[in-house]
Order: structure tokens, then C-alpha cells, then sequence
């Protein structure tokens, strides 16, 4: 049975871009995936040539629809699903490396606060 139009959120569950297809729905209807360049509703079909924009936490991607399915499957065909534009991998890969640099040059402490320290915190949040 081959299709040619299915719906957006159904096509994002299957292509693992989400982990439930109501957890899809909500994305494209908050506004984190646009079809070419629009922000749509959970039920527009999406064609194979469309090329989507999706924001997922702190990571973006831009990709084309190659295939549709409306089965969720395995991780290497849903890989097939899509093809993720170069510009896309470049940019999730730096915003990865920053990500991991901001993350680095927090400062940790040697060891967990003592039974003395945390009571001094305890103290200075409560602001006695």
C-alpha cells in the first residue's frame, strides 16, 4: 500500500523524531515544526520534497522528506524516512560542542558539603 500524503505528526512519530505521536502533535501545534518555511496543525499531510524545521529541546533540525510511513519501525529506516540537510548537521554539532564548553567551565566542588556547610546553607537561604 503505497501513500502519498500523511499527516505531519503521525510522519514524526514514525521518522523518531518523538516518542509518542501525542508528544508530536503537541510540537506542531506549539509551533516547534514548520513545513516549508509555515507553521501548521498537527493534521497537514506532508509530501515527500517538503522540508521541515524542527525544534526539539535545545537541538534544531532541517530536513527533506524522502519516504512516508505511517508505521513506526526500526532506527535504521526511519533514518530512511529523511535526509538532514548539511547546514543542519553543522549547526546541531557547534551548538553541541558549545553546549559541552558552557558545561565544562562550571566550576564543582571537590567534594559534598558537610554537615556543618549544609546547615550554613540551610541558614543563608532561609535568611534568618
Amino acid at each position: 500500500m503505497a501513500v502519498d500524503k500523511i499527516r505531519i505528526d503521525k510522519w514524526l512519530w514514525a521518522a523518531r523524531f518523538f516518542k509518542t505521536r501525542s508528544l508530536a502533535a503537541r510540537a506542531v501545534t506549539g509551533g516547534h515544526v514548520h513545513v516549508n518555511g509555515l507553521r501548521v496543525k498537527a493534521a497537514r499531510p506532508v509530501q515527500p520534497g517538503d522540508r521541515l524545521h524542527i525544534r526539539r529541546g535545545e537541538e534544531e533540525f532541517t530536513v527533506i522528506v524522502q519516504a512516508l510511513s505511517g508505521k513506526r519501525g526500526p532506527a535504521k529506516t526511519a533514518v530512511t524516512l529523511y535526509e538532514e540537510t548539511k547546514e543542519s548537521i553543522v549547526a546541531r554539532e557547534t551548538a553541541r560542542d558549545e553546549r559541552r564548553l558552557i558545561h565544562a567551565q562550571a566550576a564543582r566542588p571537590d567534594r559534598r558539603p558537610d554537615k556543618r556547610e549544609r546547615r550554613k546553607i540551610r541558614k543563608f537561604l532561609r535568611k534568618d
